[in-house]
């Protein structure tokens, strides 16, 4: 099995993302490794960041393709995962900054 460094490479920071972490059952973003699937992803978050979680929402997204001059290329694609936390569970980023 891979390592929890492995499968999750960053959490998602953005606006709409840290919306959802103070609702009632919190949801935190993730950029997770293409090939990581649901079961991975929670076991990776509950050993990384010692919580429990309740569902794991995956989705895929294709590279853009962009040009420099007139050559096309394609940006490397990426899956995002909602990892919804069992009540009164929450994350910290920043707690060490």
């Amino acid at each position: 099995s891979k390592h929890p460094y492995e499968i999750l490479i960053g959490p998602l920071l953005t606006e709409r993302a840290t919306d959802g972490q103070v609702q009632k059952e919190p949801k935190y973003t993730f950029r997770v490794a293409m090939d990581a699937n649901k079961v991975e992803i929670r076991k990776a978050v509950e050993t990384f960041f010692k919580v429990k979680v309740e569902k794991v929402r995956t989705c895929n997204f294709m590279g853009k393709e962009r040009r420099v001059g007139k050559s096309m290329g394609r940006r490397p694609g990426w899956k995002k995962a909602y990892v919804t936390l069992a009540a009164g569970q929450a994350i910290d980023f920043f707690e060490n900054v």
